[in-house]
This record gives C-alpha cells, sequence and structure tokens, in this order.
C-alpha cells in the first residue's frame, strides 16, 4: 500500500455516470478535498476494507469445518491463535468486520476488540454482538 510520501505518479482513467460524477465532486467539495485525493482515498481505504473481509471469510471457513473456540475440527489449537480472554470496546482507527455476523465496522465507529491468550489475530465483534455476550452471560447466571 502506499504512503504519503511515495510519489504519486501514476494516473488511473475510468468512465463513471454522470451521477457519480457529480456525488464525488460534491462530496470532495463538502470535505474540502480535490476530487483527485477524495478517489485516492476512498481506493486506499477500500483496500484495507477488503483484506479485512478476506480475512474474516476464512474465519468463517474455520468455522464451517468446526473450529470452536480457536480449536480445530481434532480440537488441537492451531499455532499462533489463542481463545478470546474478553472484550475491549474501542474507537476503529481502520475499517474492520464483526467475526460473529459480518457486519461492517467502519473506520472511527465502536467496536469490540478481543483480548486473546497468545498471539495471533485480534477479532473485532460490532457492539451488538458484544453486548449478546454479556447478555447471554446474565441469562445463564439468572439460571
Amino acid at each position: 500500500m502506499s504512503n504519503g510520501a511515495e510519489k504519486k505518479e501514476r494516473v488511473i482513467h475510468t468512465r463513471v455516470p454522470e451521477s457519480l460524477d457529480d456525488e464525488i465532486k460534491k462530496k470532495a467539495g463538502n470535505l474540502g478535498l480535490s476530487v483527485s485525493n477524495l478517489v485516492r482515498n476512498i481506493l486506499q481505504n477500500t483496500f484495507g476494507l477488503v483484506e479485512d473481509i478476506v480475512s474474516d471469510t476464512a474465519q468463517v471457513a474455520r468455522s464451517a469445518r468446526g473450529d470452536v473456540d480457536g480449536l480445530d475440527a481434532t480440537g488441537a489449537r492451531p499455532r499462533g491463535a489463542g481463545r478470546v480472554l474478553g472484550w475491549q470496546m474501542v474507537m476503529l482507527n481502520v475499517n474492520a468486520v464483526c467475526e460473529a455476523c459480518n457486519a461492517i465496522l467502519a473506520k472511527g465507529t465502536q467496536a469490540g476488540i478481543g483480548i486473546v491468550d497468545g498471539s495471533g489475530p485480534k477479532p473485532f465483534r460490532c457492539a451488538p454482538c458484544v453486548q449478546e455476550i454479556a447478555n447471554a452471560h446474565e441469562r445463564t447466571a439468572e439460571d
């Protein structure tokens, strides 16, 4: 991925409907950005979001194979993976995907990040899915 110091020497041309062109120009004006900077930022952020979605898809595949609580179908813990010890609510500085419901979690929104035992990826959950964990605990405690 490019960084701010990288020289911007390539130009990408694309055809868009007039309505999209108008919408992009209006949004860029509202944000005080040039159309070029807005489109560049959108492309950079979209790639990050797509990477997160691909990562989430891998999590869905592990779940489908019976990988529950970080354990594979044989009951072994994959190397580098850890169980979630708890959830910490944070303001996201990246786009993410909820591991439980696949909701897209936009940069700048509140979400839970898993605190894991060991190394490995840190899972994200949307606020309603984190709250559902608390609700399930309360229901269990009442029984």
